[in-house]
């Protein structure tokens, strides 16, 4: 270098202060908030773009637009993200335990005891009760000296409150376990026990001052004076203070578990049940405030209720209740209160049978509420429901114990059956369809569904079921829930139930065997015809189905036959189209086929019908008198053919061709009286064929467009028979609304003529039934009912009394005038209208004249003709009669006319019977009453003839009713010279008989008829008078009515005046009818039916057979001359039952025969069914293996289930069953024997031992030498397996965990975690702490003033080690809450704030402390201090940017936020942020000589030097360098 150029100065090269800290320990990443400018970087390079627009920093990452969330997913789910988390936090937590300063050991002492004299002891608890004393200065020690009831009593007699009294004994009691604690076996809870019997037996103390007087002993003359506790105001004030200071301190030592809990709540239980009425009051005082905690174990609630309610029947049935009513409604508080929530306690055999009655009355009361209080009446409702429920389960519960009531099993298919098919059999014509809910409790489509629609079709097309209604009554209820389900399908938006029902019924069709039954074909055809008319079913699917599985043998030429051939060509279609048609006859006959049979049916049937009516096709019609009863069998092929052309023929044909005829009828010009004949055969004759065709839907349009054209009586007479006819069959179709409405425009016609007409509007009001009529015309039809009757029975006139004797009646029988019937009845009418009793009184002069007509007239035809005038006249009667004389003719039987009846000779009878069946058949008198008067009656008398002379009085009688119950029930033939005449009114008389198959007429048939048959057996009466009463008998079926038929017979079987030979005719009539002819012969005891015929449609037969079995046998026990053979006989049956019946099912079905035989029956059933248990235990099952304990358990099950079922009416009353002695020795010695190693089967195993020795015969004295074993097996029996809480499985619901808890040895419930769910505890975390009550004191201490609270190690001063929990330091400061500018990046705040909140929130400085509190112009306004020293650095502790909070003159900001936009990332220019703390506690030289500077700021960035340390060394010289050229862009 040359001399004189000056040496270049060195390049400026920016080093950090010395005291700012690097950002890595090791690496070499630079200085926090550092960043010095560097040669060749881009700030430094002269670009045009730099130069015109200034610098601008690509960024790095689209923060507005760019997530992370895919990166972050892709490694949490295929690179482990998750495991490497969690092991970094759990190395993170590791090293930050290890950092942590341990807990220090427990520096608290327990205050000693010393030893004072009395002045010193007295001045002690004297400054123990004065509340200005603190107690740290007594804490120092304890005196030692008085205990148990004395320090109880001085601290009593010192007032020490109860907080420091509570101390004191705490320990007092501590200092006494303080020898005890290094034992092995020292429990830190036994000195509550101990102290719990000293507070208990000094409360004890204090309630036996309260006695009452002892009774005076007869015979000692002593004088006794009586002077109680209470009675003497100053002793009673004494003993108050006393009890009331030791409850106050019983609070405090039972909830800090100084008493134990258990031992205080056993003696509190004891103290009820031992307690006189005088301490009861305070006694349950106590158990009304502790009662909480007897309510978690019934070992404690179920002693407590049964001392309670003993107490509560003692204190009602003594003389002082009057002044007990406070303790009388606490002791039925604290029962209802444990009922509400302990019911279980409640289950007690014992505590039941004692108090039942009290407990109902207890629970059940009404609940005192004020009226005004819509609330609390809500609420008393719903707590009395709440008893109600509660009360039942126990009541079901304790019966269950005492084998009184057993839970009743879920009904399985055979009792489901019998519930739906006596549901079924109990429709009838007042049903309303419509209301009847079968399929109850099932979804769509499951298996009960199934089920029940099988039960439904097979009870609709069985033989073994009656009435034509059936097939209508299943497609209605079908029909009904369709359209249920349908609604239901549309509001839950799913598929319809039209295909599901549709592959039911197909199912049926394809599986049934009662449908494939070629008997029940006819039935099948009639009730998928109605399936398909109501769209159920579908033919078009039915056939595409079946074709479209390839269905073989559906055609006639095909040789193979399917059971699908037969439906498709039986099964009608009600309205059918051409294609249908033809693909149906397609497929049964194939594509060439040019005729059919179908064809050749209809045309014969054409043709029969055609020859029938002619009338109806143009020809001369037929005279009436050639008409028969069975004209329709010359229509044999209608009768014959397949329902499709019945259907067809009759709906589609014959139907149409009747109504042109009867509206032909009514424009014809001829007489009156000759077009109603015509039309009233056509119609009787049509509805006849009608109904042998079953075609009810037809006869039902027929009848409704007859109805509507009517003009005439006698049609309309017919018409109302003929509805009044088939009202089950109208009910089950569901158009009784229909009905009801054509009926009543039909009177409105007849009443526009003036026409009254009785029968038509009672069949109305019985059609409608309240039902389907609006009230204003049901009200009108009953204003003319009453106008009706007015006008026959004005009562306000007078008319004159009626003679005993009318001889203008006999007259009659010689009056030829055709007239003269009516005239008489007019005549008669007319004179004694308004007499009640003169159609009485007719009635019995018409028959002293029938009694006359044989003696008038000799010839039997002239007789009738006669007879036939009376009827005539007798009928006329009935219709001057607003109600008829039906009632007065049933009196007449009843009561006077017994006598006229049993006098009359055979000839008179012939008469009489003609003229009753005449009333019958007109309607005047119904079938009911002559049965219920005249011929049940003299059936008695012939079943209670006891001699020759009796049966031959009887024989005329007998002989006549019975021919009169043949016609009027069984014969269908007219023309026989008796009535019915013609064919008109022998529908009149079906009419009539229909009614006496309806209820309740049917049972009055069915109690009659074991008087028919003790008429067969009675040897005094002729053999062909007995032979036809057995005719009558096996004609009429009573399948309508089962239990009826039981009920009659078992009657007879109990009356003593039958004798003993009738009783076996009675059960073998009794099964005839019960019975099909084709099912062969029963056994002898009746009981092996029980296994071959479980058929639901069979089982009520069989059930009345075996019932009646049962009542025969036992009868047989009662009487000497049959007391040996029933015995054998029940042996063999007993035998039988608990050999065979082993299923469920037929346990039910035999034990509900069972329910109401005798005792002595009872006791043979009882002593084999112990027998067989014991011979069970003794036989092939090993209780020691699973296979055979799960085996003998459900036999032996079944077999006590019966036995429990047969006693169970016996145990209302004193008087069980006998049960023999080596029976219940052998029962017992087995049971004990088994006991010992079945541990498995011990609940069982008890309950037989409990049933056994339930009966008197059970303690017998070789029953008793097994009373010591029997004792420890029972107590092996009792013993419950030991388990925990926490055992149970986590998933168990809590009402369950709760029942289970009580169950389970008393444990104190602890508050601070009685409300906890249950969790699986953590293997890392402490075992429980044991609780030491007594040990566990109060800290007297306080903490030494001048530590920070924030930063100070835990100190482990208290009784309560920190050691016991498992505390540890977590080297967390608290954070102390000043606002929301305080709180800190730490906290978790995103569920109350949003991330833009918290983000600013975040990015918020708070300024130093020594500034905070000055105000901004001060701080700018303050002299800078002077500047630092030469060669020194400034002290700062922190650098941090203030461009964003400083307003500048040149460029004004916003807010200021410390954070840069995302866009513009900050540059290495920048200083530090808050991001970015500076760790002073790190530096050298970090004491208090930091010094504040400030300097001047430029215009744009403002850095404020807050403080910093001194330099620990002056600065050195840095070497120079030569600044690098700067590189700019040429122009």
């Amino acid at each position: 270098m040359a001399k004189g150029d000056k040496e270049p100065l060195p390049i400026y090269e920016s080093e950090p202060p010395e005291w700012l800290p690097k950002i890595h320990a090791t690496a070499d990443l630079g200085y926090i908030g550092f960043y010095p400018p560097r040669p060749n970087e881009e700030e430094e390079l002269l670009t045009e773009r730099n130069v015109r627009d200034g610098l601008a920093i690509t960024v790095p990452v689209l923060a507005e637009s760019y997530s992370a969330q895919d990166n972050v997913r892709n490694r949490l789910a295929h690179e482990n993200g998750l495991s490497e988390l969690e092991e970094l936090m759990s190395q993170i937590f590791a090293r930050r335990a290890e950092n942590v300063p341990p807990i220090p050991p427990s520096t608290f002492r327990m205050p000693s005891r010393v030893t004072l004299n009395d002045t010193k002891r007295q001045a002690w608890f004297a400054d123990l009760a004065n509340p200005e004393v603190p107690l740290y200065k007594l804490g120092k020690n304890v005196p030692h000296g008085a205990k148990g009831h004395d320090l109880l009593d001085l601290l009593h007699t010192n007032n020490v409150a109860i907080p420091r009294a509570v101390w004191f004994l705490r320990v007092f009691g501590g200092n006494e376990t303080t020898g005890l604690r290094n034992k092995p076996m020292y429990n830190p809870t036994q000195y509550s026990v101990d102290w719990a019997n000293v507070v208990t037996s000094y409360m004890k103390k204090q309630l036996a001052d309260i006695a009452l007087p002892s009774a005076p002993r007869p015979g000692l003359n002593i004088k006794q004076t009586f002077k109680g506790v209470l009675a003497d105001p100053e002793s009673r004030a004494r003993w108050i203070s006393r009890f009331t200071y030791c409850l106050s301190l019983l609070r405090t030592f039972y909830a800090e578990g100084l008493v134990d809990n258990r031992t205080f709540l056993a003696w509190l239980v004891q103290q009820m049940g031992n307690c006189n009425l005088a301490q009861l009051g305070f006694v349950a005082r106590l158990a009304d405030e502790y009662l909480e905690g007897m309510l978690v174990s019934r070992a404690f609630t179920r002693p407590f209720v049964d001392a309670c309610l003993h107490k509560l029947s003692e204190l009602r049935t003594t003389f002082a209740k009057d002044h007990l009513g406070n303790v009388d409604l606490m002791l039925g508080n604290l029962i209802s209160r444990c009922f509400l929530a302990l019911p279980d306690a409640f289950v007690s055999p014992r505590t039941w049978i004692s108090y039942s009655k009290l407990l109902e009355e207890i629970l059940l009361e009404d609940l005192a509420i004020d009226p005004s209080d819509s609330t609390s009446a809500q609420n008393a409702h719903i707590l009395h429901q709440t008893f109600t429920d509660h009360f039942a389960d126990v009541k079901s519960r304790n019966e269950a114990m005492l084998f009184r009531h057993l839970p009743p099993r879920t009904p399985g298919g055979l009792s489901s059956n019998l519930a739906d098919i006596k549901l079924l059999n109990s429709l009838s014509g007042k049903t309303a369809i419509d209301t009847v809910v079968f399929f109850t409790g099932v979804a769509e489509f499951p298996v009960e569904f199934v089920h029940k629609l099988d039960t439904l079709l097979t009870w609709s097309v069985t033989s073994l079921q009656y009435g034509d209604h059936r097939p209508y009554a299943a497609a209605c209820l079908l029909r009904e829930w369709r359209i249920k389900a349908g609604e239901r399908a549309i509001r839950h938006d799913v598929a319809s139930p039209d295909d599901q029902i549709q592959d039911q019924l197909f199912d049926w069709l394809d599986t049934s065997d009662d449908a494939a039954n070629p008997a029940h074909l006819c039935a099948v055809s009639l009730l998928f015809g109605q399936l398909v008319k109501r769209g159920l079913f579908s033919y078009q699917k039915y056939i595409q189905r079946l074709i479209a599985r390839g269905e073989p043998g559906l055609s006639f030429a095909q040789e193979v036959k399917s059971r699908h051939q037969s439906f498709l060509r039986w099964i009608p279609l009600h309205d059918s189209c051409s294609s249908l048609i033809n693909q149906r006859k397609v497929t049964l006959y194939g594509v060439r086929a040019r005729e059919t049979p179908e064809d050749l049916n209809e045309r014969e049937i054409r043709r029969e019908i055609r020859a029938l009516l002619p009338e109806l096709f143009g020809g001369s019609p037929q005279s009436t008198e050639t008409i028969t009863t069975t004209f329709w069998s010359s229509c044999n092929a209608l009768l014959s053919s397949p329902r499709f052309e019945q259907v067809r023929m009759i709906k589609q044909w014959f139907l149409p061709v009747l109504r042109r005829s009867i509206s032909s009828h009514m424009e014809d010009t001829l007489e009156p009286s000759e077009t109603s004949a015509g039309l009233l055969k056509t119609y009787t004759l049509a509805t006849v064929l009608m109904a042998r065709v079953r075609c009810y839907g037809s006869m039902l349009d027929l009848t409704l467009f007859t109805l509507e054209h009517t003009y005439n009586h006698d049609l309309l007479t017919v018409v109302i028979e003929t509805i009044r006819q088939h009202m089950e069959i109208w009910a089950c179709m569901n158009v009784m609304k229909t009905l009801a409405g054509a009926l009543y425009a039909a009177h409105q016609l007849f009443r526009t003529r003036g026409v009254q007409t009785r029968a038509l509007l009672t069949l109305l009001i019985e059609v409608d039934n309240e039902r389907h009529l609006e009230p204003t015309v049901r009200e009108q039809i009953l204003a003319d009912i009453s106008a009706y009757t007015r006008a026959l029975y004005p009562i306000n006139q007078r008319s004159d009394a009626v003679p005993l004797v009318l001889p203008e009646i006999l007259l009659l029988a010689t009056d030829p005038n055709p007239e003269a019937p009516s005239n008489l009845a007019k005549s008669l009418w007319y004179k004694y209208m308004t007499a009640a009793d003169w159609a009485w009184k007719v009635w019995d002069n018409t028959i002293a004249s029938l009694r006359q007509i044989p003696v008038m007239i000799e010839d039997v035809d002239g007789r009738r003709v006669c007879a036939l005038r009376y009827a005539n006249f007798l009928s006329h009667v009935d219709q001057h009669l607003p109600r008829g004389f039906d009632d007065q003719v049933l009196e007449w039987f009843l009561g006077s006319g017994k006598n006229e009846v049993a006098a009359l000779s055979a000839d008179a009878w012939d008469v009489v019977s003609v003229v009753l069946l005449h009333l019958s058949v007109c309607g005047a008198l119904t079938t009911t009453s002559i049965l219920r008067g005249l011929i049940y009656p003299v059936w008695g008398s012939g079943a209670t003839a006891v001699s020759v002379e009796q049966g031959q009085a009887l024989e005329v009688c007998l002989a006549a009713v019975n021919t009169l119950f043949e016609h009027l029930l069984l014969k269908d033939e007219c023309g026989t010279g008796l009535p019915p005449m013609d064919l008109f009114q022998a529908q009149g008389l079906q009419t009539r008989r229909r009614d006496v198959f309806r209820e309740p007429h049917f049972s009055s048939l069915i109690e009659n008829l074991p008087s028919l048959v003790l008429v067969e057996q009675n040897q005094y009466l002729s053999d062909p008078l007995r032979q036809s009463s057995s005719s009558l008998r096996q004609n009429i079926g009573v399948y309508c009515d089962l239990d009826t038929v039981r009920r009659a017979f078992e009657r007879l079987l109990e009356c003593r005046d039958i004798p003993d030979m009738s009783h076996e005719p009675l059960v073998a009539a009794l099964r005839l009818m019960l019975h099909d002819p084709g099912q062969g012969a029963t056994s002898d005891n009746g009981f092996q039916v029980v296994s071959s015929l479980l058929s639901p449609w069979k089982l009520a037969a069989t059930a009345i057979e075996i019932r009646l079995t049962l009542k025969q046998l036992g009868e047989g026990l009662s009487r000497e001359t049959t007391r040996a053979t029933a015995d054998a006989t029940l042996d063999k049956v007993a035998a039988f039952v608990f050999q065979s019946c082993r299923p469920a099912e037929v346990t039910d079905f035999v034990a509900e025969m069972m329910t109401e035989v005798s005792r002595d029956v009872a006791s043979k059933f009882l002593n084999a069914g112990l027998s067989h248990m014991t011979a069970m235990l003794n036989g092939p099952y090993s209780l020691s293996k699973a296979d055979g304990m799960v085996q003998f358990v459900d036999n032996a099950g079944e077999i006590l289930r019966l036995l429990a079922k047969i006693v169970e009416r016996f145990r209302d009353d004193a008087s069980l069953p006998q049960l023999t002695p080596p029976t219940a020795f052998d029962h017992v010695a087995q049971v004990r024997s088994e006991s010992e190693d079945c541990s498995q089967t011990a609940i069982f195993l008890a309950r037989l031992l409990q049933f056994d020795l339930g009966f008197p015969g059970a303690w017998t004295t070789r029953a008793k030498t097994l009373i010591e074993e029997l004792c420890s097996a029972l107590h092996m029996l009792a013993l419950l397996p030991v388990f925990e809480l926490s055992d149970l499985p986590p998933d168990m619901p809590p009402e369950f965990r709760t029942r289970l808890r009580t169950l389970l040895p008393y444990v104190a419930p602890n508050v601070a975690v009685s409300d906890l769910a249950y969790t699986t505890r953590d293997s890392s975390c402490p075992q429980p702490v044991q609780n030491r009550p007594w040990e566990w004191t109060e800290h007297l201490g306080d903490a030494p003033a001048g530590i920070d609270e924030q930063h100070a190690s835990p100190r482990n001063t208290t009784s309560l080690a920190l050691e016991l929990v498992g505390a540890r330091a977590t080297g967390d400061a608290l954070v102390h809450m000043r606002g929301p500018s305080a709180r800190r990046t730490c906290q978790d705040d995103f569920g109350g704030e949003s991330v833009f909140a918290r983000d600013w929130r975040e990015t918020r400085v708070r300024p130093p402390a020594d500034r905070a509190g000055t105000p901004r112009a001060a701080r700018e306004d303050s002299p800078a201090p002077g500047p630092p020293r030469a060669g020194t650095v400034s002290p700062v502790s922190s650098v941090r940017t203030r461009a964003g909070s400083a307003r500048t003159h040149s460029a004004p900001s916003s807010a200021g936020s410390l954070r840069p936009s995302p866009a513009h990332p900050p540059s290495r220019l920048s200083v530090s942020t808050a991001g970015e703390p500076i760790d002073v506690d790190a530096l050298d030289g970090a004491g208090a000589a930091g010094r504040s500077a400030k300097r001047k700021t430029s215009e744009d960035d403002e850095v404020e030097i807050v403080e910093g340390p001194v330099a620990a060394r002056p600065a050195k010289k840095t070497k120079t360098k030569v600044a690098a050229k700067t590189r700019a862009k040429k122009r």
